[in-house]
């Protein structure tokens, strides 16, 4: 009778863990584990991108090592990632676009100018028509660069760690796109 108990707790705990590991809001859910390659992540911590209390995307942070420390987040030369869902027919590429260069002013301490080719590169991943459902993955691998997905298929690398990191601020820095989804990211 002991250990049926303690099998039963054992795999009620594993059960509701999994549970707990994922994001899910408004029927949208954000997976506890993303893989690329040979790369495996897991989700640090999601939330919910607003603006004027409308509902935008989710976002979540997917790391190798869960983390609650923004600073260190963003500095660090690991596989990690950044999903976006897109919840909400407002959003189109140019609003898309305005908000890069808005989070990339904030994030580099209006120093953006230094990535100019590169986030021009990055700006040309939502030059494609933006629809409800759709998902953009964020992927920085060490040595490669950010790699971007969008629904899956990989539509560009913009190289270097500097670049990863004034991307990432968009939603970790000091004053990042949504003081709320920072929160959520860094749950840990």
């Amino acid at each position: 009778m002991k250990s049926s108990l303690i099998v039963f707790l054992a795999i009620f705990c594993l059960s509701t863990g999994s549970l707990q590991a994922q994001y899910t809001y408004d029927g949208v859910t954000l997976p506890a584990t993303l893989s690329y390659g040979s790369i495996s992540l897991e989700l640090n911590g999601a939330g919910l991108r607003e603006k004027y209390f409308l509902d935008l995307y989710l976002g979540g942070l997917y790391v190798q090592t869960k983390s609650r420390n923004a600073k260190e987040i963003i500095s660090a030369d690991k596989p990690m990632a950044i999903r976006l869902h897109i919840i909400s027919s407002i959003i189109d590429s140019k609003k898309m676009i305005s908000a890069v260069d808005e989070g990339m002013e904030k994030s580099t301490n209006g120093n953006e100018t230094q990535f100019a080719s590169e986030i021009a590169s990055f700006k040309k991943t939502f030059d494609e028509a933006i629809k409800v459902g759709d998902i953009y993955d964020l992927v920085y691998v060490p040595n490669t660069g950010v790699e971007i997905y969008k629904n899956g298929a990989k539509s560009n690398t913009i190289k270097g760690l500097a670049f990863k990191k004034a991307l990432f601020g968009i939603w970790l820095c000091d004053d990042p796109a949504d003081e709320d989804l920072k929160e959520g990211m860094l749950k840990g």
